[in-house]
């Protein structure tokens, strides 16, 4: 093991184990992150809320380099009250941000006790619907589908022509699937990582346990490795 790799292991490790639950450990986004919410990040541990949306902030920081495409994420909250409220429910989270401006949106979804992933791409005018279940997503598509046309019509005065778009809920066979109960928020920020770069999504389930320490790492120091 190199020295840096070391010095990395034994701050994960200090993380998880050293002080209180409610110790602050990253604070950013307008986000704390506690000892508590980091631990969700052990083995087999159930991504909360706070993580999620934590590392979603990360992506879109990332973002803002050259090179990369431009990416606006919603939170976690965000899809449970679309669908639950319609539009209007959400017109004003995003008050100020044309959201049209982007390359990639990113929609992480709690599906109660799954976690998984819509992805708007506005270059290729494409809805994608991740789920490491390999549950189908058709109508989660189609709600995000209506929402654009109703933002794109209220904020932009242009209508979207709902035929020019494709969705799609991926297959089994086009992402990795999960070989657990727990690692779904981990899958759900390693779509949206791998997406967010324009890589192709070629990780695996054995990759989880090291994509959890190194999230723990980018959370307390605020920068994706």
């Amino acid at each position: 093991l190199n020295p840096l790799f070391q010095a990395m292991e034994s701050e994960i490790s200090a993380a998880f184990d050293s002080g209180e639950p409610e110790d602050i450990l990253s604070r950013a986004f307008k986000l704390t992150v506690t000892r508590e919410d980091i631990c969700t990040l052990q083995p087999l541990g159930w991504l909360n809320d706070r993580i999620m949306n934590f590392y979603m902030g990360l992506l879109v920081e990332r973002s803002k380099k050259e090179g990369y495409p431009a990416v606006y994420a919603f939170n976690t909250f965000f899809y449970s009250k679309l669908s639950s409220t319609s539009h209007k429910g959400v017109k004003k989270w995003t008050k100020g941000v044309d959201i049209f401006e982007h390359d990639v949106i990113l929609v992480p979804i709690h599906l109660r006790i799954h976690w998984t992933l819509l992805v708007v791409d506005l270059r290729e005018k494409t809805i994608k619907y991740f789920d490491s279940l390999g549950q189908k997503g058709d109508h989660i598509c189609k709600t995000v589908l209506k929402y654009l046309e109703e933002e794109s019509r209220e904020k932009r005065n242009i209508e979207l022509t709902a035929s020019e778009w494709t969705l799609h809920s991926m297959g089994t066979e086009e992402i990795p699937q999960q070989n657990n109960g727990s690692d779904c928020g981990v899958f759900v920020c390693k779509f949206a990582d791998f997406i967010s770069r324009d890589k192709p999504i070629i990780f695996t389930p054995e990759h989880m346990p090291y994509f959890r320490r190194k999230m723990v790492w980018e959370i307390i120091h605020q920068q994706l490795l």
